[in-house]
């Protein structure tokens, strides 16, 4: 969304980026006040990929709407993990990746609210309803659709499972480790994703001695020529630098079990202590 906000821009369209809070929520006031007669699409994502925020959608899409402006969500996040309906969040689209939810990679699918006109994305042929031309990927499609079917017969159970675990993830890190917060909302989010920061310690080196232990987390940042970009999600919710460039995403899926957790609990300390040991720098605790 923010590579097509400057793209748009730089084709003379005016646009808008909404701030967040420590949180990483969107303040519907924020958005009201953002909003003119003038103002043609509002995208919020549902689910936040680095912390799992869950944004208002409903109250945001309701405010979109009642200036008389599409509303976009993109669930690509949420989608398999927490329900989902289109319907009652009152966006006009919403857009989910199969790949989120163990259906095969390159398809997704883009709900569009009964009267919602969009021009084609490529034209040439009628396919899509003449939204996107070009030979469909039937075994994509079908995957998903057997994907989506399986998810939402397990999603109510492994929400539960995988909240549980995580919890138990954040309990045993900040209990073990001196110097680690969470970032981002406790309560509303989705169940397998956690984001912490850990004090005096860079992230990409974190990632890498974890990787030799055999676990497998991310971050929020990208190494661009050699330089440790800071995470935009967490710079945006106002952490200074040091913070933005010390918080790893730990994200749990099906294969995992409390054995791992128990894994990572006890090879953290270890490694964090290491990795603090090469700077003077005290923790703060």
């Amino acid at each position: 969304m923010l590579n097509t906000l400057k793209a748009l821009a730089r084709r003379g369209w005016r646009t808008t980026l909404l701030p967040v809070d420590t949180r990483g929520i969107v303040d519907p006031a924020s958005l009201d006040a953002a909003l003119t007669d003038d103002t043609a699409v509002v995208s919020v994502m549902h689910a936040n990929n680095e912390i799992g925020t869950i944004q208002p959608v409903a109250e945001l899409a309701r405010l979109a709407r009642s200036r008389g402006a599409l509303f976009h969500t993109d669930a690509v996040q949420s989608a398999g993990k927490i329900p989902v309906d289109a319907k009652a969040l009152g966006v006009d689209l919403l857009s989910i990746s199969a790949h989120k939810f163990y259906g095969p990679k390159g398809v997704g699918a883009l709900w569009v609210r009964r009267g919602v006109r969009l021009g084609p994305h490529m034209t040439g042929g009628k396919q899509e309803r003449g939204r996107r031309a070009g030979t469909e990927n039937v075994p994509g499609i079908i995957g998903m659709g057997v994907a989506a079917q399986y998810a939402r017969a397990t999603m109510q159970d492994e929400g539960v499972r995988l909240g549980a675990l995580r919890d138990r993830l954040e309990t045993g890190i900040l209990n073990g480790v001196a110097g680690t917060a969470i970032n981002g909302e406790r309560d509303t989010r989705v169940p397998n994703t956690t984001n912490i920061s850990f004090e005096r310690v860079e992230a990409e080196s974190l990632l890498i001695a974890l990787d030799l232990a055999g676990i497998a987390v991310s971050t929020g940042s990208a190494c661009s020529s050699g330089t440790l970009e800071p995470s935009h999600v967490l710079k945006a919710m106002g952490f200074p630098p040091h913070r933005t460039q010390n918080s790893i995403r730990f994200s749990l899926g099906a294969v995992n079990t409390g054995a791992d957790i128990e894994r990572v609990i006890e090879v953290m300390p270890g490694v964090v202590e290491k990795l603090r040991s090469l700077t003077r720098t005290p923790v703060r605790v």
